[in-house]
């Protein structure tokens, strides 16, 4: 019987033969181990074992991983006017401003917001501009706004735009009036739709904005949707051929009036000046600048003691396109119902995506001798 002492300690061994076989025993058990242990490492890689070099390994098929395929480009949609994209589709009925061009009246407001500009001559050698607003909206101010003509009324009804002006010729009321045109004329229909500024003298402090003129134009039940002529476009990244033309000299009638443009490469843009100083617009402190300049010729005609003019804008003559830096010669052309196209071998010369400023300059005494570049 065993005592507490005895169970707690567990079995005994004792210190005599039996013992040291039990010790060697242990002994041969680990070394068989640690055998065993170094021979697994040997670097082969099979577990100790040396390769067959007569046993071949056929090499496995492995599927390629496909990628994935490309997200499909989605074609958006292009202002009608400037070919730059947008995200919607650019719908809304054009406003066409008479904006003032005497040199009281600039620097302008809101000729940057334009997609398309026309410069032409008015009474005494003054230019007065048609500013043609369709797929930007923006609250600031437009002007100062200024009278119509009826070569005027003709550049914005090309565009099937609302004519925005204030007073006109007798011709000019005739036309609009007779032939029931859609016009907003500080004067005798649409008021409310302008305003004047006190920082300026009358007559060059009327503005409006984009806001209050489709505001008077749906107020007077001027259709809405309309058919806005397409202009043709350079796809992607579509280089154009022709002569370097960067700096670009302007002139219509008077010898102190010059129109100038600089070429930036960085933009793709020509930097707009009046007598070698920045044309800016009033409301960003922005230089007006264009990504595609026309100069075209026609007949002028004067027609009464006020200098008022007849400019033919039908008849189709000379032009000179300028875009990314390089001028081709051309002609201009008008189909009924349609804008006036840029036209060369019979084919419409496609427009840098951006904005347009049109010159239209006499043939007298040559139409050459009012561009230099």
């Amino acid at each position: 019987m065993l005592n507490k002492e005895t169970r707690a300690a567990g079995p005994r061994i004792d210190n005599g033969a039996s013992g040291r076989r039990v010790w060697l025993a242990l002994l041969l058990a680990l070394l068989i181990a640690l055998a065993t242990a170094c021979g697994s490492g040997n670097g082969t890689g099979n577990g100790g074992q040396q390769s067959d070099p007569s046993v071949s390994i056929e090499p496995v098929d492995v599927e390629p991983i496909a990628e994935p395929e490309p997200e499909p480009v989605v074609v958006g949609y292009r202002a009608p006017l400037t070919g730059m994209p947008m995200e919607e589709e650019s719908v809304q009925r054009p406003i066409a401003v008479m904006v003032n061009n005497f040199a009281a009246a600039r620097p302008q407001s809101g000729l940057s917001g334009a997609d398309v500009i026309w410069e032409v001559l008015a009474e005494g050698g003054i230019t007065r501009l048609v500013a043609i607003y369709q797929s930007q909206s923006f609250p600031e101010a437009i002007g100062p706004i200024r009278s119509i003509r009826p070569y005027l009324i003709e550049l914005g009804e090309s565009y099937q735009g609302v004519l925005a002006h204030a007073g006109g010729s007798p011709d000019a009321y005739a036309i609009l009036q007779r032939q029931k045109k859609p016009y907003l004329d500080e004067i005798s229909n649409a008021g409310g739709s302008f305003w004047r500024e006190s920082f300026r003298k009358a007559p060059h402090n009327l503005y409006s904005n984009l806001e209050k003129l489709r505001e008077g134009a749906e107020k007077r039940g001027y259709k809405s949707d309309v058919i806005i002529p397409v202009m043709r476009f350079l796809e992607g990244d579509e280089l154009v051929p022709g002569e370097s033309a960067t700096e670009i000299d302007i002139r219509f009638l008077l010898e102190k009036y010059k129109v100038s443009y600089s070429y930036d490469a960085a933009t793709g843009r020509y930097l707009r000046s009046i007598n070698d100083s920045p044309h800016i617009d009033m409301n960003n402190d922005e230089q007006l600048s264009a990504s595609n300049l026309v100069v075209l010729g026609t007949a002028h005609r004067t027609l009464d003691n006020e200098g008022r003019l007849a400019v033919d804008l039908a008849s189709g003559g000379p032009a000179v396109l300028f875009r990314q830096g390089k001028v081709v010669e051309a002609e201009w052309e008008r189909r009924d119902g349609d804008v006036i196209r840029i036209m060369k071998n019979g084919s419409e010369l496609p427009f840098a995506p951006g904005k347009t400023i049109y010159h239209i300059v006499p043939m007298k005494p040559t139409f050459a001798e009012h561009l230099t570049y």
